[in-house]
């Protein structure tokens, strides 16, 4: 695999940008050696710089769940810039958007666009602490939820995948003020509600932690979330910026509902898939609450290319093509894939867990169960970075990080399986080769100053 054009962009890249990356992740740290440089997609499919193809199972972390240039995408953003790309005015396009997700998911009455997931709950978080007038946050360990100083204490995502603490360049003060709770642990949950609801703001979580590698919630936590915050006068943020349109049309909203444990949060944040791979995203909930947003209120929120037309174009032609069928169809692609790579790890003798999710799962290089973030990091990273590069030899793009879900696309066909069925015994057998050479990201997370509550 010639790489010689991906190598002398990231060296030049080293010379401008820190790390030579604009998003941690992106710098193969997490799997050794050096980032390949992507220049074009389509379906199913990327290129590098030096013009080698790849399987995508990356998905730009999520959002093209149609896959690459989708023509129908690219039509709505075309007709769209033809008349301009950014007005800083209202449009109908934004309208039109919010009401898509507003009827996707029911217990949403209003929201507000921004452009990014981190703003979202950024803006959530501040909503929650002025209708509460409280200032404490409660997190759970694992989730990431952008780079939100309140909310990088013990994350998953980058700060696993790369063993930061988490709170270099945070005020003390700041990360004093957020309580992390395990995942899949309602006792204590129940604990810290006990002993300081008074102070607490908001409850903040994934409904499928995705950052720490795809943990489901056990059955009845998330509606145990739901009762313990509604005693205590607390606000639940559920944060479905990766799983909101992803697992099903309403998110993981619709999909519990669909399962028999229907869950209501009292905001919502999404991002991802709603843009269309173009930065657009929301926070929503009661119009109670959501009616103290400036300027119908005094909680002041604002952005330039908020509801930029582009992004709203994008998003909206991205919601049309995400039906029951497609969904039903991503089910099926994430299930035979999950087999595949199960069946060549089992055979090639690596521990390993496969979990999943709707079509969200990963592969956690462990024979243990994984319910939360202490037990994702007891995973063998070492068998997980040669399967990661053994895999991208043979044309499979997957995410560079043992902490991050797998993401399908209604763009992969059976040639785009073929491909990964060839390539996971070779991989699974370069995994066995390197099984126990390392241990799971050491020290990741943590969080100086936060109140940590063990399981």
């Amino acid at each position: 695999m010639q790489t010689e054009r991906s190598r002398a962009l990231f060296a030049e890249a080293r010379t401008l940008i820190p790390g030579g990356v604009n998003s941690p992740v992106r710098a193969f740290t997490a799997v050794g050696g050096e980032p390949l440089f992507l220049s074009r997609g389509e379906g199913a499919h990327v290129w590098d710089a030096d013009g080698n193809r790849f399987i995508d199972y990356l998905g730009s972390w999520g959002p093209l769940i149609a896959g690459h240039a989708h023509p129908r995408i690219l039509a709505a953003i075309a007709e769209t810039a033809a008349k301009g790309t950014s007005f800083g005015a209202p449009t109908e396009l934004e309208v039109r958007l919010a009401r898509k997700v507003v009827g996707r998911v029911p217990s949403i009455e209003k929201v507000r666009m921004v452009n990014s997931g981190t703003e979202a709950t950024l803006s959530a978080i501040r909503l929650a602490r002025a209708h509460t007038g409280r200032d404490r946050v409660v997190k759970v360990e694992g989730c990431y939820h952008g780079h939100v100083d309140a909310l990088l204490v013990s994350a998953g995502s980058g700060v696993a995948t790369l063993s930061i603490p988490g709170t270099p360049g945070i005020p003390a003060a700041v990360a004093a003020q957020t309580t992390v709770v395990p995942f899949n642990d309602l006792d204590a949950l129940r604990a810290v509600l006990e002993a300081q609801g008074r102070e607490i703001a908001c409850v903040i979580l994934e409904p499928i932690a995705g950052n720490m590698g795809v943990v489901p919630p056990r059955p009845g936590y998330l509606a145990g979330v739901r009762e313990l915050t509604r005693a205590h006068g607390v606000v639940f943020i559920l944060d479905e910026v990766m799983t909101g349109f992803r697992v099903a049309a309403g998110g993981w909203a619709s999909l519990s509902e669909q399962r028999g444990e229907p869950i209501d949060a009292d905001l919502y944040t999404f991002g991802k898939v709603m843009g269309g791979g173009l930065p657009a995203a929301a926070f929503g909930g009661a119009a109670q609450i959501m009616a103290q947003l400036a300027p119908a209120g005094p909680v002041y929120q604002a952005g330039t290319l908020s509801g930029n037309p582009l992004a709203c174009a994008a998003g909206l032609a991205t919601l049309r093509l995400c039906t029951d069928d497609l969904y039903a169809r991503l089910d099926r692609t994430a299930a035979v894939l999950g087999t595949l790579a199960t069946d060549a790890l089992t055979a090639a003798g690596v521990p390993h867990r496969l979990q999943r999710a709707g079509n969200m799962f990963s592969v956690f290089f462990t024979d243990a169960e994984v319910r939360d973030y202490d037990s994702a990091k007891t995973q063998d990273t070492s068998a997980f970075r040669a399967f990661f590069h053994t895999m991208l030899a043979h044309g499979v793009y997957l995410p560079p990080s043992a902490f991050e879900a797998w993401f399908v696309s209604d763009a992969l066909d059976d040639e785009a399986l073929e491909i990964v069925a060839k390539a996971l015994p070779r991989a699974a057998a370069a995994a066995a080769e390197s099984a126990g050479g390392g241990a799971a990201a050491e020290g990741a997370g943590g969080g100086a100053g936060a109140a940590r509550v063990a399981p």
